[in-house]
């Protein structure tokens, strides 16, 4: 063996152990620090935000940021669990993109429960079967997950957190000859998706909507002749061929997930604060709105209308602002929002994705 080699193979074995020692001293501190809480409660998201973002500020490289996330997320997961467990459910079955955004959340050591419907994410942490649910909020290309929205207007459950998931779409089948396939399953923001890629190499195939795209790669594996669009971890669940890789139309194809609870956040020093607001029917209500927001100089990240229930013609607006609720110059211009609009309901501050 190259003496050189050697070496750093031994440098290697040497650091190895030494971070090894220093988890594991990490993971001790982490329960006695369980055993000092007093309210119970485990999961402190703008705890973890200010440790993913000090860290990141520290990182020096070779790793990039990205990847240091995604290492400390993990070692937080494990020693969080060396408290108690914790339950997340998320829009399943397994191999969806929501399954990977709760993972990139809350790391492995979880316990997660499959829920095959948004709705069944927001009963199983109403009901307390899990502690916290994760669910599309929108996508970058094909905007807002209206049924997300509709819930988090009828749930007393909060916003504890986002996610944001780089989204690539794969055609996936039990055989990769495209003109033998005559029917392509997935979710319906997915096919939006991918819709330029379809009308040019599979133009005149049947298009069917279904639940999820894990649902869609089952329904592949099981009828001969047919194809799904899905991630390709879903490839591995069910024993597809990756037919095709990056099919989004976009690149830069994102989906926003959001982590849901029944705690609320404190400020983690950079955090976004989310709301429903309705407006009174008249001439330049919708703009007394925002002059609450632009008065007190908070900037605001999203303007989403959604039909209200209520009424026919009649919408709710939900907004994303910058800043905690509780920041002094939030909170007064909440306040004052408050005598402006005709309906508010601050759906959770929260830290902004690392």
């Amino acid at each position: 063996m190259n003496e050189q080699l050697k070496q750093c193979r031994e440098q290697i074995n040497r650091i190895d152990d030494e971070l090894l020692r220093l988890l594991n001293e990490r993971a001790a501190l982490a329960q006695r620090i369980g055993h000092l809480k007093e309210d119970g409660v485990i999961l402190r998201p703008e705890r973890e935000a200010q440790v993913l973002r000090r860290l990141q500020h520290e990182n020096r490289g070779p790793l990039g940021n990205e990847a240091v996330a995604a290492l400390f997320t993990e070692v937080m997961s494990q020693c969080r669990a060396l408290e108690a467990p914790i339950s997340v459910a998320y829009l399943g079955p397994e191999g969806t993109f929501t399954e990977a955004a709760a993972l990139k959340r809350f790391g492995s050591a979880v316990s997660g429960q499959s829920c095959s419907t948004i709705d069944e994410v927001f009963r199983g942490v109403e009901s307390g079967m899990s502690q916290y649910g994760v669910v599309p909020v929108e996508n970058s290309t094909e905007g807002a997950v209206g049924r997300t929205l509709d819930l988090l207007l009828q749930s007393g459950l909060y916003i504890c957190g986002e996610v944001q998931l780089a989204i690539h779409q794969c055609l996936l089948a039990t055989q990769c000859d495209l003109k033998k396939i005559e029917t392509v399953y997935s979710h319906p923001q997915s096919l939006g998706q991918c819709q330029g890629w379809l009308n040019l190499n599979l133009p005149h195939v049947a298009r069917v909507p279904v639940s999820s795209n894990a649902e869609a790669a089952r329904l592949a594996a099981e009828h001969e002749n047919s194809a799904a669009i899905a991630g390709s971890q879903a490839a591995l669940h069910f024993a597809l061929k990756l037919c095709a890789e990056n099919i989004e139309d976009d690149p830069r194809n994102t989906t926003r997930f959001l982590v849901l609870g029944k705690q609320q956040v404190a400020s983690s020093g950079r955090d976004k604060t989310s709301m429903a607001l309705s407006a009174e029917n008249k001439p330049g209500a919708v703009h007394g709105l925002l002059a609450s927001l632009a008065k007190h100089n908070v900037s605001m990240t999203k303007f989403e209308s959604r039909p209200s229930r209520s009424g026919l013609w009649e919408y709710v607006f939900f907004v994303d602002i910058e800043g905690h609720q509780m920041d002094e110059r939030i909170a007064v211009a909440l306040e004052e929002l408050k005598h402006t609009a005709a309906f508010v309901k601050i759906l959770g501050s929260y830290p902004v994705a690392v």
